[in-house]
């Protein structure tokens, strides 16, 4: 095996420049027209074949190895999100309102520090790899829509691989799990009628927030009543607004939140204890309810043997570092599409460094990591695909 933890620490600063780049330049979902750009500029001087345009801004291009062998594709992700940057870092965004507040500038700078690794083995190399730069993972699609556009086809690829900077875990910490790693995600929508009046006088209304707040109190009871100890769901009601004056009972209530599982089962039994609970205690309280899932993405599952390849990796590449193999979040991501259609590996790269403060969660506007992990996130993805068509 190609040992690439030194060739991704002499390449440190080109990630590192390129990563600081994109987070002063940051882009939302189907708009990263500059950082496609660069991604395509990048490549095009290691003389790939690059397609840019796939599902609007995703780019595409192909290593092709010294001789036939399987064909891997590896997917990174490169949207920002739509929030006041508060870190004072002297690479701050300079888009008011947009901030990579999740890491994917970091996974783009990997991507093409990777490509770079990867191209000067080419020779050595059996097989084909694909990269694939995919905009809008942030709820909104992007790799749905490069599905659609036939990203795993000319040729198709056997397998995936994906990582993710995580800052819940330090840096030194790698996590690699086989099955179930990250959660299925779904978007509730909820709006209760009732009957608007003056708030001195509530026995001649019906009251949408009174309502609604038992509605709150009875969802918790389906993750704690309904669901296995020996399983994992979350149901959480993040927002509610209704009225607008200190004394007018307001005839209308909109609530909305997340439902996160892992299993399909247990998903398809909380989504519906959830309708038959709000439709329950609406009608206990005298009011209408119209109640809507939003799918968002599918659980991530990995495929068992390519987890273990790619803990393998890490041992050989990484040996200093913790390798955890049981490690989930509840937290989603839309690899898990991907990761329906071929058998692959999602992993996390440690990136907190509390001593320093870059230990803000993921979507804070304080969010930074420890960019060290730039090289671990390198190496490790440049090892695990070499050893994949190896083998």
């Amino acid at each position: 095996m190609v040992d690439f933890l030194p060739e991704a620490q002499a390449l440190f600063e080109y990630t590192q420049a390129l990563r600081r780049d994109f987070h002063r330049h940051p882009e939302l979902g189907f708009h990263e027209v500059r950082t496609a750009g660069i991604v395509a500029r990048e490549l095009n001087k290691l003389g790939l074949e690059v397609t840019p345009g796939i599902a609007e801004t995703g780019v595409l291009a192909t290593i092709e190895g010294n001789r036939p062998g399987r064909v891997l594709l590896l997917r990174f992700d490169m949207d920002a999100l739509p929030i006041q940057e508060q870190t004072g870092a002297p690479y701050a965004s300079q888009n008011p309102g947009v901030m990579h507040a999740c890491g994917h500038d970091g996974h783009t700078a990997v991507g093409l520090t990777v490509a770079r690794l990867l191209q000067s083995h080419r020779q050595e190399l059996p097989g084909t790899i694909k990269l694939v730069f995919q905009p809008a993972e942030e709820g909104e699609g992007g790799a749905e829509r490069m599905l659609a556009e036939g990203i795993l086809e000319n040729p198709h690829a056997d397998a995936a691989l994906a990582l993710h900077l995580w800052n819940e875990k330090p840096f030194g910490w790698l996590g690699v799990t086989a099955g179930p790693i990250m959660a299925a995600a779904e978007i509730i929508h909820i709006k209760v009628t009732g009957r608007g009046g003056h708030g001195a006088i509530p026995h001649l209304a019906v009251d949408p927030v009174l309502a609604s707040a038992q509605i709150i109190n009875a969802l918790q009871g389906i993750v704690a009543r309904n669901v296995s100890p020996l399983e994992t769901a979350v149901v959480s009601v993040t927002s509610i607004h209704a009225g607008e004056a200190f004394n007018v009972i307001p005839a209308q209530a909109s609530l909305q939140g997340t439902i996160r599982t892992f299993s399909p089962e247990v998903r398809q039994g909380v989504l519906e204890r959830f309708q038959q609970v709000v439709e329950g205690v609406g009608k206990a309280m005298q009011c209408q309810v119209d109640c809507q899932v939003q799918s968002i993405s599918p659980a991530v599952v990995n495929d068992g043997g390519l987890a273990g390849q790619v803990r393998t990796t890490a041992s050989q590449l990484l040996p200093d570092c913790q390798v955890e193999a049981n490690y989930r979040t509840m937290g989603a991501e839309d690899m898990a599409f991907i990761l329906q259609k071929l058998p692959g590996c999602f992993f996390f790269i440690g990136s907190a460094n509390p001593a320093e403060g870059l230990d803000a969660p993921h979507h804070h506007p304080r969010f930074d990591f420890d960019e060290r992990g730039l090289v671990h996130a390198t190496a490790l993805m440049a090892g695990a695909a070499w050893d994949y068509l190896q083998t």
